[in-house]
């Protein structure tokens, strides 16, 4: 943008989508924020962190500064007035889901003037439940914005599309998001497409790298996923279970920081104030966990896809180039085993999604993986 200073620094965190930035710049700085968006564009595009970073500028009283609590909140999943809602089922949006939604709509604001409700995968609204939010959409609370985000327009129903501002984003090249990756956090190349692989777009990825702890989780997923053919039935939950603690580990300062918090206010605030602040903990410790574990799903399907292309003779494209020896042991197990590996990791995070405890997930998933490529 020629403007640069009009742009709200949780915009500015927008990478390689600057048509995209300016847009969303001047509803913001303009006043001209509408009811609906309806962000388009393949995985990896960027529409999550967009989607963030308006809901950032609607609640921050700074109109986005990317640093205060609220922002933080946003960043975290845990601002309760921005809502983000997956499908409840595998095949779908459930009708009881957006039924809640739109009790919810008519509820004012906890903290901010503005309520967002962002909607991943918002081509999985199919008919019933589509319909239920159209009123919703055609008549919306002055306070209440929609994020909705889909691959394309074309999946929607029309009449959603309609009633929404649609946002094209531009697919971007992994060499490209590499070399974004590389100029802001001065990593290799080998790392930067590691941690995009891990992180799945480059502003995450590059708070990935800034971040020791998630990357040894990385090597201690690898480091389990190479042990299954080895491991008996024990081993494989032990191993489990010691990627769970790896995921919790650095949460314990949050946990500090949340308890120092609740002593500085709980004399000024009621039972039912410090209730809610402890609910919106508990969401928060849940929401870092969530990430983490999404985060070892992530790294053990890149290691299965680079498994998968040695298999088929190109070891020269793998993303682990850290650990090529593990993908050759795991490509002995031929295309048919690491693509069944590769379902059970999809199966994980849909238990993930449907709220199966993370312990018993990551379970299943390498009794399966082990199994598969066994």
């Amino acid at each position: 943008m020629s403007d640069a200073t009009s742009v709200p620094a949780a915009l500015d965190e927008i990478e390689n989508q600057d048509e995209v930035k300016g847009l969303l710049a001047r509803a913001v700085t303009q006043g001209h924020i509408t009811h609906a968006y309806l962000f388009c564009g393949a995985p990896g595009s960027g529409m999550e962190d967009a989607a963030l970073a308006v809901a950032e500028c609607l609640v921050c009283p700074q109109g986005g500064d990317g640093s205060c609590e609220e922002c933080i909140r946003v960043k975290h999943h845990t601002h309760p007035d921005v809502h983000w809602l997956t499908p409840d089922s595998s095949t779908g949006y459930l009708i009881s889901q957006i039924r809640d939604l739109i009790d919810d709509v008519q509820l004012a604001p906890v903290r901010a003037k503005t309520k967002v409700y962002i909607l991943e995968n918002a081509g999985l609204l199919r008919s019933a439940s589509a319909n239920a939010l159209l009123k919703t959409l055609e008549e919306p609370p002055a306070h209440t914005v929609f994020i909705l985000l889909a691959r394309s327009a074309e999946i929607m129903l029309q009449t959603i599309v309609s009633r929404c501002q649609v946002v094209p984003f531009r697919s971007i090249p992994e060499a490209q998001a590499i070399e974004s990756i590389v100029k802001k956090t001065g990593a290799s190349k080998r790392d930067a497409r590691i941690a995009l692989a891990v992180a799945g777009t480059p502003a995450a990825a590059a708070s990935y790298l800034g971040q020791p702890s998630k990357r040894s989780l990385r090597v201690q997923t690898v480091t389990a996923l190479d042990g299954l053919a080895k491991d008996d039935a024990w081993d494989v939950l032990l191993a489990a279970r010691s990627l769970i603690d790896a995921v919790r580990d650095p949460l314990g300062e949050v946990k500090k920081s949340q308890k120092a918090e609740k002593e500085q206010v709980s004399d000024f605030l009621s039972a039912s104030a410090v209730h809610k602040l402890e609910d919106s903990q508990k969401r928060e410790l849940g929401a870092r966990e969530r990430s983490g574990i999404m985060e070892v799903f992530a790294a053990t399907d890149s290691v299965l896809r680079d498994a998968l292309l040695v298999a088929q003779g190109r070891p020269e494209d793998i993303v682990n180039a850290d650990f090529p020896e593990v993908c050759e042991r795991i490509a002995e197990a031929g295309a048919a085993g690491i693509l069944a590996a590769l379902a059970a990791v999809e199966d994980a995070r849909a238990s993930l999604a449907h709220n199966v405890s993370s312990q018993l997930t990551v379970e299943v998933m390498l009794c399966a993986i082990k199994e598969a490529l066994s």
